[in-house]
This record gives structure tokens, C-alpha cells and sequence, in this order.
């Protein structure tokens, strides 16, 4: 394993001119998110230990944020479990925003210490974060150091970044150039919008941030640059394989000798040789064959390109789109059309838990949807949800968290004054409860500055206020009061928008739900680039307990039997949709069910006309991204020549894992 090449991973075996013609950087693609993770941390571990061995200092780069966190949390256990020390390591941190106090909530000197630094044994005096409290006329000067810091510790030895949707490295915007110093920059308004979050509203984000430039994050010896999640595939492509431009700063690591990309599949799913590898020439060379998944795929890419239906494609549209070798191998267009055809038209289904009196079938189900927040159930899948409980089914609906940091302030005061009018017409119950409850959270709003964590009582309070929507709009969808259930996972009632880990409780919780209702379907969310990556763990939580059952059931525990039948599937929405090829079971909407989904929807009032974290760059409300994304999936279907329809909702059926054999 050499410096310049210090990972290897199936996804990114090519043939080397191709890679040299498209990928404009080397790009290493891991299983997923915690694989890359230990991935990066290894290489960092090593060189730590390789220059102890030579009695020389380690020089970091580190960045911030939900992306390396996985890196820290590795090096943290490597330093608690194998011995990894941090005694001959010097770091310096990419960036600061400014001004900040170093011990808010959203100062990356905070998340350093939390993350890494408090937990090793690093030196103090060797940990170097820009200043955020600095007067603006000293901030010059300040920088000036920092460089001259850099250069005393011999220079950066491995820079870790991660990458923005403008494609920034750092806080270096667009127009950064490639000899740019540390500095004070004017933060991008897309970039303001994505840390809206974690300053619950962008009104509270900085506007300024003091950043190390390009220039100096090209001078480290070796990069490496980590994105997760299908919202960075886009500004990924443009940086490996665009052209280097100032407008997006990632751009210039391909002129470093030493840069390497390190992704997850969704993150690297933009790339030419995973969405179109055809357009490479032989697909062998990925590890890909012309079988039924990949030749689908190919069949709805030309369809979508060319804008005709699948049974209108010919052989000549075929090998005058880079598909010649498709053609030779499956024979010609007209069968593989219509099986492409036939596949997408029996993923279309009224019927998403199955006929009545079907041979092998079990009606009516049991079933268990899983909803993130309070209301990703009906805004991703509330059509489907209706229609489960309208043939009969029983529904269980999970509302995994409390969605409560996404609850303005004002509906919580809003709550507190029911509160006093409810007891003032009804003096019997008394006035002591209101008017402590009055007094504690009002007191407390009152002084709250911007992105401070909520006191317990308010917390409670917005807590309320999703539970009683969640309820509302379960019940007009059909859903038995009985089965709805408030899980309330540990990991995320920290008060703030970053959460811990998934942990053990948290898998206990879904273990024991499941083991309740034993479903035969499960419905979990897929739509992993939530911002906030509350998907992303909810849907751990439940693989994890699936996986304990699996593994129960393979050991011979009767009562986890039914796991070998449940089928899970995954659902999207409140973020992006699946592609055609991707979907597995698509469940049509007439417009009289488009509508009563949207009113499942406006139950949730608190999320009405202005969410407190919408997500980045998009100023849709849930309930339009929602019906659009329906919409134009069955758009989609019609153009590609099948049944029309006013929407549809798309799922996937997860692949869980086989459980490992009893020893």
C-alpha cells in the first residue's frame, strides 16, 4: 500500500486511461459511510505511528462536521483499545466561523475538543484552531500566524477535508483562487443556508468565517477528501470529472500529486462508470455484466435520453448511444424492450400489502411504518399508508424521534397561552399547574439567545405539539389510535441538531416494537440525504434489529420465526425520489388520493408554510416537494409508455443482510 494509493475497493477497479480521461483524480469507493470511515482513520494511524517510529511529529489537517466524525470516533478507539497515540501529533482545523465563541453550541473548536481532542492524549499546546473571537482589525494578523505556524510544523503531512454543495474545501467559496491564504471570507448564501440547522434558522448562521485557502490546503503532502450521502454526488462529479475552476474550489485537488476522493456509493453514484458506464466502453472492467439489473437500467437511461417509450427503442438508437455491446449481448432491442417494459409494469401495484384470497399470500398484513420525524410517514408515504388501512391491514405507525428541535419557538408560546385559556375556563382544575408552566417557559424564551438548547420544560412542550399532530394526521389516514407509537430514541433528545450515535438503547427500543407486533411489512425510510442525518440512524436502528431477529430465528428461537417472512421497504420523499430502475413496487394515486395525502400533511401545522429546518436550496414546503416528486414519477412512467397516472409513490425492498451462521 503506498502513500499516493492507500485504499482499494472493488468499485474502483478501471482501466487506467479510462480513469485518467474522466475521473480527473484518484476516487476510492467503500462499502459505505463507516467502512470509508475506518478507512481514512487507518491511513491517518499509520502515519502517526510511522513518524513516532522516527522520532518526528504527525501534521494534520482536520475538518468538521457529520462527514469525519467517523474518523474521530475510529482514532479515539484505536487510541483507547490498541494504544494509537496522539503525543507527537500537531494539528490545524480548516476553518472557524466568525465571530464565535469557542464554547457555543456551533464552534468547530468545540466540536474538536468533544470529538477528538478531549478524548486523546494529545499536547494542548499542539492543537491549533483559527480564532473566532478575534477584533476584525486583528483577524490579518492572526491569519499571517497561522501560516507561519503551519510552516514552523514543517508543513501538513495529510489534510482532511470534506466538501460543500458549492463545492467549497474549507469555507473557500466560489471564486476562491488556487493561491489563496488563510483568510477572512464572506460565507456563500447556499453555504449560510446548509448550517441553517445547526443555528436553528439561517438569520442566526455568521456571515463571515476565517478559512485556511487553497493555496495552503494544496501544500499539505498528501489529501483526502470524504463525502457520504446522494446529496454530494452532484457537486462530486463536477470536481472529479469537471474542468478545474476557481467556482468550485474542490476542482483544484486535481492538480495535487497526492488527492485522493474516498466515498460512499451515493455519494460517488453521479460518476460516469456507476450512472452510464457504457459511455467507457466494456463494462467488465467495473465488475458489471449485462444482466437483467444493468440492462434495465441501460434500456430506461436511452429512453430518458432520447425521450421516447421503451417499446419504441430500436437497435439503431441503441448502438448509435454507446450501447453496441448491450445490443451483441442480449440479442437485439426488441426483447430486451419488452423486458424492461414488463418489469417496470409489474412494479406498479393498488394493492401494496397484497390481495385478498391470493394464493401464498397472508391477508390481511401487519405492518409497521417507521417514520424518522413526526410526519416523514405521510409526507413520503401517506398514499400508501391510506391505502394499507383501507384494505384492511393493521397498521402500526412508529414515530422513531420526537421531532422537537424542529418546532419554532412561537408554536410552543402558543401552546402555553392554551394552556392559561384552558385553565381559565375551567377555574375548577386550578391555576397553579398554568401558571408555573407559564412562568418557566416564558422566562426561558424570553432570554434565549439564538441556537441555544431548549430547557427540558420547552423541549416537553414541542415535543407535545408533534406528538398531537403525528396523532392527528395517523388517524386521518386511517390509522388506529391504538397503533401509534412515540418511540422517542435516545440518540436524538440532545436538544440539539447534532445527535450521538446510534446505541444500544436505541436498538432495544426497535427490538422490542417489532417483537410486539411481528409484521409481516416493514416500511422504513431511504431517503438518506436528510440533512440532518436523523434518516440515515433511524434506518440503522432498524436494520440492527432486524439483524438481532435474524439472528435469533437462525439460532432456532421460535418466537423470532416470523422475521424469515417480513419484507422491508424502503420509502423516499421528504428528499429526493427513486429512480425508475430503482423502484420495486410503485403504488398509483388518483387525484382524490394525491389531495387526501397533502391534507395528512397539513396536520403537520408547525411544518406548515415555513419549516424551521427545511433543508438546503430548497423553498418548497414538505407537502409540494412531495406531491412534485409523486408527480413526476408518474410522469416519468407514462413518457417511458406506461399507464398514466395522477402520482405515484416508489419504493425499494431493502437487501438485509443473511445473518450469520449459529456457532
Amino acid at each position: 500500500m503506498t502513500a499516493t494509493q492507500p485504499f482499494s475497493s472493488a468499485a474502483s477497479v478501471r482501466r487506467a486511461s479510462t480513469r485518467a480521461e474522466v475521473e480527473r483524480i484518484p476516487v476510492e469507493v467503500l462499502p459505505d459511510s463507516e467502512a470509508a470511515s475506518r478507512a481514512v482513520a487507518g491511513e491517518i494511524a499509520a502515519l502517526i505511528r510511522r513518524k513516532s517510529v522516527a522520532g518526528a511529529r504527525a501534521v494534520l489537517g482536520l475538518a468538521t462536521g457529520s462527514t469525519p466524525q467517523g474518523v474521530y470516533d475510529e482514532l479515539v478507539r484505536l487510541h483507547r483499545t490498541e494504544g494509537l497515540s496522539f503525543a507527537n501529533v500537531v494539528t490545524f482545523n480548516l476553518d472557524e466561523y466568525w465571530p464565535m465563541e469557542p464554547g457555543a453550541l456551533q464552534s468547530y473548536r468545540r466540536f474538536m475538543q468533544e470529538h477528538l481532542f478531549d478524548l486523546v492524549d494529545i499536547d494542548p499546546a499542539n492543537v491549533h484552531v483559527p480564532d473566532g473571537t478575534l477584533a476584525r482589525e486583528d483577524i490579518v494578523a492572526a491569519c499571517d500566524a497561522y501560516e507561519r505556524a503551519i510552516r514552523d510544523a514543517g508543513g501538513i503531512d495529510l489534510q482532511l477535508l470534506g466538501i460543500g454543495r458549492t463545492g467549497h474545501v474549507g469555507f473557500n467559496e466560489p471564486g476562491s483562487p488556487a493561491d489563496s491564504r488563510t483568510r477572512l471570507i464572506t460565507l456563500d448564501r447556499v453555504t449560510r443556508m446548509d448550517a441553517a440547522s445547526d443555528f436553528f434558522g439561517e438569520r442566526n448562521v455568521p456571515r463571515h468565517a476565517i478559512t485556511m485557502g487553497v493555496g495552503t490546503i494544496l501544500e499539505a503532502r498528501r489529501i483526502v477528501l470524504m463525502a457520504f450521502g446522494e446529496h454530494k454526488a452532484a457537486i462530486v462529479r463536477r470536481a472529479v470529472e469537471g474542468d478545474v475552476t476557481p467556482s468550485i474550489a474542490a476542482s483544484f485537488l486535481q492538480q495535487h500529486l497526492s488527492a485522493t476522493f474516498v466515498l460512499d456509493p451515493a455519494a460517488a453514484a453521479a460518476l460516469t462508470r456507476f450512472e452510464s458506464p457504457w459511455l467507457l466502453g466494456p463494462i467488465e472492467p467495473f465488475g458489471l455484466s449485462w444482466d437483467d439489473a444493468t440492462t434495465r437500467k441501460a434500456v430506461i437511461w436511452l429512453a430518458r435520453r432520447l425521450d421516447k417509450a421503451i417499446l419504441k427503442l430500436t437497435d439503431a438508437d441503441y448502438n448509435e448511444n454507446h450501447l453496441q455491446e448491450l445490443v451483441t449481448a442480449r440479442g437485439g432491442a426488441y426483447e430486451m424492450n419488452l423486458d424492461a417494459f414488463r418489469t417496470l409494469q409489474r412494479t406498479i401495484t393498488g394493492w401494496p400489502g397484497g390481495k385478498p384470497h391470493a394464493p401464498n399470500e397472508t391477508f390481511p398484513k401487519r405492518v409497521v411504518v417507521f417514520s424518522p420525524h413526526p410526519d416523514d410517514d405521510v409526507i413520503s408515504m401517506g398514499g400508501t399508508l391510506i391505502r394499507l388501512c383501507e384494505q384492511g391491514h393493521e397498521v402500526h405507525v412508529a414515530y422513531q424521534t420526537s421531532g422537537n428541535i424542529a418546532v419554532w419557538d412561537e408554536a410552543a408560546l402558543r401552546q402555553v397561552d392554551f394552556v392559561r385559556e384552558f385553565a381559565a375556563a375551567f377555574p375548577e382544575l386550578g391555576h397553579e399547574f398554568a401558571e408555573r408552566l407559564e412562568d418557566r417557559i416564558e422566562s426561558f424564551l424570553a432570554t434565549k439567545a439564538a441556537g441555544d438548547v431548549d430547557s427540558p420544560e420547552v423541549q416537553r412542550v414541542k415535543t407535545l405539539i408533534r406528538r398531537s399532530e403525528a396523532r392527528a394526521a395517523a388517524r386521518y389516514s386511517g390509522v388506529d389510535p391504538a397503533f401509534i407509537h412515540f418511540l422517542d430514541l435516545p440518540f436524538y433528545e440532545t436538544g440539539r441538531v447534532r445527535k450521538r450515535p446510534i446505541g444500544e438503547e436505541d436498538v432495544r427500543i426497535t427490538v422490542e416494537l417489532l417483537e410486539r407486533v411481528r409484521p409481516h411489512q416493514i416500511y422504513a425510510a431511504g431517503d438518506l440525504s436528510d440533512p440532518h442525518g436523523t434518516h440515515r440512524v433511524c434506518l440503522k436502528a432498524v436494520v440492527e434489529a432486524m439483524a438481532r431477529l435474524r439472528r435469533r430465528a437462525a439460532a432456532g428461537d421460535a418466537g423470532a420465526i416470523w422475521v424469515n417472512t417480513c419484507v422491508v421497504w424502503l420509502y423516499r420523499g421528504a428528499w429526493q425520489e427513486w429512480a425508475p430502475e430503482e423502484i420495486q413496487m410503485a403504488v398509483p394515486l388518483s387525484p382524490e388520493e394525491a389531495m387526501r395525502k397533502r391534507r395528512a400533511i397539513f396536520k403537520h401545522e408547525s411544518q406548515k408554510d415555513t419549516a424551521l429546518f427545511p433543508g438546503p436550496n430548497d423553498p418548497r414546503e414538505f407537502w409540494q416537494r412531495a406531491e412534485d416528486r409523486n408527480r413526476a414519477t408518474a410522469k416519468l412512467y407514462d413518457q417511458l409508455g406506461l399507464a398514466e397516472y395522477e402520482a405515484i409513490e416508489g419504493f425499494r425492498r431493502a437487501e438485509l443482510a443473511e445473518p450469520d451462521p449459529p456457532q
